[in-house]
């Protein structure tokens, strides 16, 4: 079968924009490693750095993440350990002009937003498909609720706009590393980003949220052309 030039353009896009971001990390640093298929190219990239000598150590956020720097010889801890981070580096599903970003649609949203709020920085890698105009255009938002309450969680958030639907399915449920399950809501573009996370956060039942806001210092954005663009948040 021929190779998708379409596929490979995305996977060099996703390389180049690894590169750069683990081209940030210094000796000594504590980082966060993030999850997601852009950020495999971040831990393969970091991994080849190790090797060569720099001394860092990880805390990952999903336990795919954990497997993957282990078998690349990577050194990982704790936030127990480590509980101030240097830098984070994680992808996005979306990412808006302010760098408010949506995130979880790899189901570790939870993780990946401690590890963020832990780190001094966090800095996004990813490729130029994931920049939108307003959160919410083109993907759902991942809620993470506890199993007890989803069906009441949904009723509620239909209340907010939000079309949820429990992802894998009633039979079954996909369920995230902490044991809780995951409701992609559809709001389609999200006008009040601020107020539409606190209305989440406020139901009980509601572990967290795919919003994150005001977090990201910078993104990593690569073109299909080659270039990776640096994007600050203003």
């Amino acid at each position: 079968m021929a190779a998708d030039p379409r596929q490979d353009a995305s996977v060099a896009e996703k390389q180049a924009a690894a590169q750069r971001g683990v081209a940030l990390v210094a000796d000594g640093m504590a980082l966060g490693i993030g999850s997601g298929t852009t950020m495999q190219h971040v831990i393969t990239a970091l991994g080849e750095r190790v090797r060569a000598g720099l001394c860092v150590v990880g805390v990952p956020t999903s336990e795919a993440t954990a497997a993957r720097a282990r078998a690349l010889g990577i050194p990982l801890t704790t936030l127990a350990e480590r509980p101030e981070l240097d830098l984070a580096l994680d992808g996005a599903d979306e990412i808006d002009p302010r760098l408010d970003l949506v995130k979880g649609h790899g189901g570790s949203l939870l993780r990946e937003k401690v590890v963020a709020t832990a780190a001094a920085r966090l800095v996004i890698v990813a490729d130029a498909s994931k920049l939108v105009p307003r959160l919410g255009t083109r993907a759902p938002l991942p809620v993470e609720v506890v199993p007890f309450a989803a069906a009441w969680c949904a009723r509620r958030l239909e209340r907010l706009g939000a079309r949820p639907a429990l992802r894998g399915g009633a039979a079954r449920p996909f369920v995230t590393d902490n044991g809780n399950w995951i409701l992609d809501c559809a709001f389609g573009p999200i006008t009040d980003s601020a107020g539409l996370a606190a209305a989440i956060r406020a139901l009980p039942g509601v572990v967290e949220h795919g919003l994150f806001l005001r977090m990201a210092e910078q993104a990593l954005v690569a073109h299909a052309d080659g270039r990776v663009e640096e994007l600050q948040r203003p």
